[in-house]
């Protein structure tokens, strides 16, 4: 199992106002003491986006880059994602894979419109164009607050695009998707994992509209593995069944109010939770 660490497990987003945001040096000195050697990228400004002084930087603490997270507008007719989106993607790692999110044009994730007939299509569009153009690993994350969150729009790209999956257990499941159902259905589009545990309860406050995904954030809806309501252990055994040879990657979003938390035991907790499934 190829485990890798995300800089939202310790609060850094690209959410404009989301907590406080822990810099660089201590996150990435926390995941090497954890004996982490791997990470996703983080927003925009948390590494060097230049390649060669990031990796110089990742170096000085045994880590690599795996992958990063990538919000891009699909949907709309005016706009054409494929420019922005390669010069994104030239900046990074040979391998690492770019995890899309449809976004919806504005910041934050607790609003989003409503897709109508032409928006579906030119998604669907951008998507195949992106799939067939792209010359490196692109994956589609679900995501809460974007154009793909609900189980509807899940399938939706399932049947009506070929671009391969991250499969974000937490995201997928505050959507109403089950993402073991989705490991049982559609192992073959998978190509990257975020491992997240969610308390259940909060989730269906947050699709009933009681709560918004931030509000829910920052009540814990995300819970160290195995302490949530997402069957863990079945999606890792189910994806090592179908031979799924990627990254799982450790996600927590958690809101920071000060540098004095500590949410690297929340991510300790969730690696000793994966050690004991091998």
């Amino acid at each position: 199992m190829r485990i890798a660490a995300a800089p939202i497990s310790w609060g850094v987003c690209e959410v404009p106002g989301w907590g406080y945001q822990l810099p660089a040096e201590r996150v990435l000195t926390e995941m090497a003491e954890m004996g982490l050697t791997a990470t996703e990228l983080g927003p925009d400004g948390f590494l060097p986006a230049d390649p060669g002084r990031r990796a110089r930087l990742l170096d000085r603490y045994d880590l690599r880059a795996v992958g990063g997270f990538v919000p891009v507008v699909l949907h709309d007719p005016a706009h054409d994602p494929l420019p922005g989106l390669r010069a994104t993607l030239a900046s990074f790692e040979d391998d690492a894979v770019a995890v899309l999110a449809a976004a919806t044009g504005v910041d934050g994730y607790d609003t989003r419109p409503v897709l109508d007939a032409e928006g579906w299509r030119t998604l669907l569009t951008n998507l195949e164009r992106i799939r067939q153009e792209t010359a490196r690993p692109v994956t589609l994350h679900p995501h809460v607050g974007t154009m793909i969150e609900t189980s509807e729009e899940v399938n939706r790209i399932l049947d009506g695009c070929g671009v391969a999956l991250c499969l974000d257990t937490g995201h997928l499941l505050i959507g109403g998707t089950d993402p073991l159902d989705v490991v049982r259905r559609a192992s073959g589009r998978i190509a990257h994992v975020h491992l997240k545990d969610v308390e259940a309860a909060l989730a269906e406050r947050v699709r009933t509209g009681a709560l918004t995904y931030t509000q829910a954030v920052r009540a814990g809806i995300y819970r160290p593995l195995g302490q949530g309501d997402v069957d863990v252990a079945g999606i890792v055994t189910g994806l090592t069944a179908a031979g799924y040879p990627g990254w799982y990657v450790l996600e927590q979003d958690v809101v920071l109010d000060s540098g004095d938390a500590n949410p690297m035991e929340d991510v300790r907790t969730s690696l000793a939770y994966l050690g004991g499934l091998r």
